[in-house]
């Protein structure tokens, strides 16, 4: 690689890395020694060994440390802005290795857990590796910068824009407001809650309160969070707003319908939504399991939250004395209930990801992947089959059309999974088993064991899904076929210098 001399008056040397790659001299590939004779690796230390040159020994041509730095820093803040929006610990590990080498660092490794990631670019055995670490500290719902950041991810690694410049262009991703006011956000989370009644098969009054009571949830712990209680808590108090309110309404006799709970069954699908099921999974299925277990304890810990609050409520219901309300049945929906269905879950989906700041484009292929599961889910209960197998064989028939799909329209696949089995969630059976472990005395937990397996199922069903779109996805390459995990988020293939 050649450099262009300092000259007396004190320029800074420009490196080709930090032009775009097409305006670079292919270098030739020069394997390594393990990929020469493999088979040495098993020999006994006194074995011939193959005989090393002194280019071989010197490593890959490297630009100096400060720009390794560079674009370390950079790969490291995009894998940071994938791991807070819930991207799996796979992708981007495929994401960080993608941008380095299309930067020029072909040789580095990844390491991401759940709250940090590690990068160390390795220079050959004369000079020491260059490790950068990023924390990830915060975790949010933003899936315009998530789709933002993929976008940029492709540029860099199609070779249309260089390190400086996607240094620049993700500052302006993730210092950018989020593209709606946050009472947007509130009325979506009422609108996710409203759409879920009807696909249980509620009114439209039940849906109205349902609507309004998720918005007091939403309002209340926007409150709370400013003042830094831990989202623990903030479950807690989402699950007891929404069942004493559904107490205090059955008790006025407000509303005349004899399916009151499923206004508590909706908030409670609304307080699910936001939990990494999908990430945690998928870790684990990857062999992420560090991941897997932060991202599987965060979940487990939040759904306490909000099984401390509702059993908390119910117990504040029996000692104040307020009427029992009814638990409807969970069961499946008749055939001319299913376009209701299948609006619930149309509804849910597009609502949920207005809710997490997706542009209208995402929103409408939301949609369709919830309704798509909401009519699989509804013909497959008509059908006699379990809520367990329902739910798993829907889920991976939105996994699957995000996969083939979404990236075709420009959309993240994350985005379209997570919105598409939200609908799904096992609100209605969740608030059944903590309504049996709070109230009747001889309740048992096999309902919430029940819930937990739905939620496990759609998640896998996800996973499989998009496993199961990469042979068919159009436009597949030699890359792609040879890539082993599902992809939510990220390029579709890595570099070929991190493959060969």
């Amino acid at each position: 690689m050649k450099i262009k001399e300092r000259t007396n008056g004190g320029d800074a040397t420009r490196w080709p890395l930090l032009e775009p790659p097409e305006q670079r001299r292919p270098r030739a590939h020069r394997p390594t020694l393990l990929k020469q004779r493999p088979w040495h690796v098993l020999e006994a230390p006194t074995g011939e060994l193959p005989a090393v040159d002194a280019e071989e020994a010197m490593g890959p041509q490297l630009p100096d440390e400060a720009t390794v730095n560079f674009v370390l820093d950079l790969s490291l803040r995009i894998g940071e802005v994938q791991m807070a929006s819930g991207a799996g610990a796979s992708d981007v590990t495929a994401t960080i290795l993608a941008i380095a080498g299309a930067l020029g660092l072909p040789h580095c490794e990844v390491d991401v857990i759940f709250t940090s990631i590690t990068v160390t670019c390795h220079r050959g055995t004369d000079l020491t590796p260059i490790t950068a670490l990023r924390v990830v500290r915060s975790r949010s719902l933003d899936y315009t910068r998530l789709t933002g950041t993929e976008k940029l991810v492709r540029k860099i690694v199609r070779g249309h824009m260089g390190a400086e410049q996607a240094q620049t262009e993700l500052e302006r991703i993730t210092s950018a407001p989020h593209p709606y006011p946050r009472w947007v956000a509130t009325l979506s989370w009422g609108g996710v809650a409203a759409f879920v009644t009807i696909l249980l098969g509620g009114g439209f009054d039940i849906a109205l309160v349902a609507f309004v009571i998720s918005g007091v949830i939403d309002r209340v712990g926007r409150v709370v969070n400013r003042y830094g209680l831990p989202f623990f808590f903030q479950q807690v108090i989402g699950g007891l707003v929404a069942t004493l309110s559904a107490m205090v309404i059955v008790s006025s006799n407000v509303l005349t319908t004899d399916k009151p709970t499923l206004v508590v069954a909706a908030a409670v699908t609304v307080l699910l939504s936001g939990l990494s099921t999908v990430s945690a999974v998928q870790d684990a299925i990857t062999g992420y399991n560090v991941t897997a277990a932060g991202r599987t304890m965060e979940t487990a810990l939040m759904s306490a939250g909000l099984i401390a609050g509702v059993v908390l409520a119910l117990r504040i219901a029996v000692m104040l004395g307020l009427p029992r309300t009814p638990l409807p049945e969970v069961t499946g929906s008749t055939p001319q209930q299913l376009p209701l269905v299948v609006l619930g879950g149309a509804g849910a989906a597009a609502c949920f990801a207005l809710a997490s700041y997706s542009k209208m484009r995402a929103m409408l292929v939301a949609a369709a992947a919830g309704g798509i599961g909401a009519a699989v889910y509804g013909a497959l209960m008509l059908a006699r089959l379990d809520g367990v197998s329902s739910s798993a064989v829907a889920a991976t028939l939105v996994g699957f059309c995000g996969g083939v799909l979404a990236r075709r329209l420009g959309v993240t696949p994350l985005v379209v999974a997570v919105s598409g089995i939200t609908p799904l969630l096992p609100g209605l059976s969740t608030y059944r088993g903590l309504y049996q472990i709070g109230v009747e005395p001889s309740g048992d937990i096999s309902m919430l064991m029940t819930a937990v397996a739905i939620g496990l199922a759609l998640a896998a069903g996800v996973v499989l899904g998009e496993w199961l779109a990469q042979p068919v996805r159009t436009g597949l390459g030699r890359l792609e076929r040879r890539f082993a995990g599902p992809r939510m988020a990220g390029p579709l293939e890595p570099t070929e210098r991190s493959l060969e």
